[in-house]
């Protein structure tokens, strides 16, 4: 006989951009993509502004996460060929399907099963 065990877990984060963080931290887990936090900070700040093809987004991104530019062009590489960012006419995006709007509340289901 099979048996569904439901474990609810709740977290509050400060903003969005941190919401967003976590949210991506788990779907990374969850999915063994293995990205990391630099990774997943450009995702979440992605997602949030919209893309990351402009220059004064980049350097936005730059001055919130401490990083640089050239940093910004390998993670974007990388991300584009696991299929996380996708590129939408002359803008780079986080692929569609994994966005969401992080001002609202969020609750995930993850369901996990044999076989």
């Amino acid at each position: 006989m099979n048996k569904t065990i439901v474990q609810k877990l709740k977290k509050s984060e400060k903003d969005a951009f941190c919401k967003a963080e976590r949210y991506y931290t788990i779907l990374s887990a969850i999915n063994d993509i293995g990205l990391t936090q630099r990774e997943i900070q450009l995702v979440s700040f992605t997602s949030i502004r919209g893309n990351i093809s402009y220059s004064n987004i980049r350097e936005e991104f730059c001055e919130r996460y401490k990083s640089s530019s050239p940093t910004i062009n390998n993670i974007i590489s990388k991300l584009k060929k696991v299929g996380v960012l996708v590129k939408d006419g002359s803008k780079i995006k986080v692929n569609p399907m994994i966005v969401l709007n992080f001002e609202n509340d969020i609750v995930l289901e993850v369901k996990i099963t044999n076989g």
